[in-house]
């Protein structure tokens, strides 16, 4: 039980490391949560402070994610559930995060850093359903809600209801839940698209 909360805060106190609110700040913005859509994420650190704060960004939400997995191997190693329980604790850690008043992001990029050591093979299906979504649509929240979507139904295909499995799926609740204003924008017709029109 010790070991399952120590698990449980390092994997939360990690994922809330609020990367991308200290990187627009680095960058020029000094309160990302006030500019664009006010999310602290990589994609409004992109709108608000450019290419390569976004790219920095994202690069630094999925290593923490990674991170927190990678670091509970060391914690509990031969555990089967405890990786899964460190990847749902980052993903809130990064979507509530202590240090900003539990004001955070939605989780997409470090919940995708998060489940790659834990299937690969899931983040990957996951990344193509992103890609594929956001590309079609040009909107990066639905991209990243399908991603979320994905990964949980290829680990219960995959996997069965194995930790992880649940462990996604319960990520992919989040991941929508964070994305409810954006989809009722979607649906509204008001959402802001990445990109040129197509012709």
């Amino acid at each position: 039980m010790l070991v399952a909360l120590q698990v449980v805060a390092v994997a939360y106190l990690i994922g809330s490391i609020p990367f991308s609110f200290l990187v627009a700040r680095a960058f020029g913005v000094e309160d990302v949560r006030r500019v664009g859509s006010g999310n602290v994420g990589a994609t409004n650190v992109l709108r608000s402070a450019g290419k390569a704060a976004g790219a920095l960004a994202l690069l630094l939400d999925l290593g923490k994610g990674a991170a927190a997995t990678a670091l509970t191997g060391r914690l509990a190693p031969g555990d089967a559930v405890l990786p899964a329980v460190a990847a749902v604790a980052a993903v809130v850690g990064h979507m509530y995060p202590v240090w900003l008043r539990f004001e955070g992001g939605k989780g997409v990029a470090t919940g995708l850093g998060a489940f790659a050591p834990l299937a690969p093979m899931g983040a990957l299906f996951a990344l193509l359903a992103f890609a594929l979504t956001a590309a079609a649509t040009r909107y990066v929240s639905l991209g990243s809600v399908a991603g979320g979507v994905a990964m949980a139904a290829f680990a219960f295909a995959s996997r069965g209801p194995d930790p992880v499995a649940v462990a996604a799926a319960l990520t992919a609740v989040l991941v929508v839940f964070r994305h409810r204003s954006n989809l009722r924008r979607i649906l509204g017709g008001t959402e802001s698209r990445v990109g040129p029109p197509k012709e």
